[in-house]
């Protein structure tokens, strides 16, 4: 399933329980918000989000505490969620979903091309983040990522 199909299937179900989403996105630059609103009828369900690439922003725009990304850096499961938590507070969506790591073609901080955490908050469930690895090229890391995000809030939606 390609990401138009899964966000169109994301769109749906959030408008069926009159729910909301937003995103906090850094290594994904906004690809993940753009996927979502070129369903037609989004504006039923995503309230927007921020796009936090620089880590700074990551705080100052999604409310990550500093302290965990001076601890845990931006690449990790802990990042994941309170970028999640973060943005669903600011917005005051019904979930949020967050996408951080690292897209390539060089390593960051220790962390290989591909690694990258998707969080997601929601209404009734504390917040998780998945790590996945993926391969290929930037553009391919960044679309996967994508894809992954609206696969983890589909899968969500479909389970609660």
């Amino acid at each position: 399933m390609d990401s138009p199909d899964v966000a169109a299937d994301v769109v749906a179900l959030l408008t069926a329980r009159g729910q909301s989403l937003a995103t906090a996105e850094s290594l994904t630059g906004g690809l993940l918000g753009a996927a979502i609103t070129a369903v037609p009828g989004a504006s039923a369900a995503y309230v927007g989000g921020v796009i936090a690439y620089a880590t700074p922003m990551k705080h100052r725009l999604a409310g990550v505490d500093a302290g965990l990304l001076a601890e845990r850096g931006p690449v990790s499961e802990q990042t994941a969620i309170a970028l999640a938590e973060g943005v669903r507070a600011a917005t005051a969506a019904d979930w949020a979903v967050a996408t951080t790591g690292v897209a390539g073609p060089t390593s960051q901080d220790g962390h290989q091309p591909g690694e990258v955490w998707v969080g997601l908050a929601s209404p009734a469930a504390p917040a998780i983040a998945v790590r996945h690895d993926f391969t290929g090229d930037r553009a391919a890391v960044r679309d996967a990522t994508v894809r992954a995000a609206l696969a983890l809030v589909a899968r969500a939606l479909t389970q609660g």
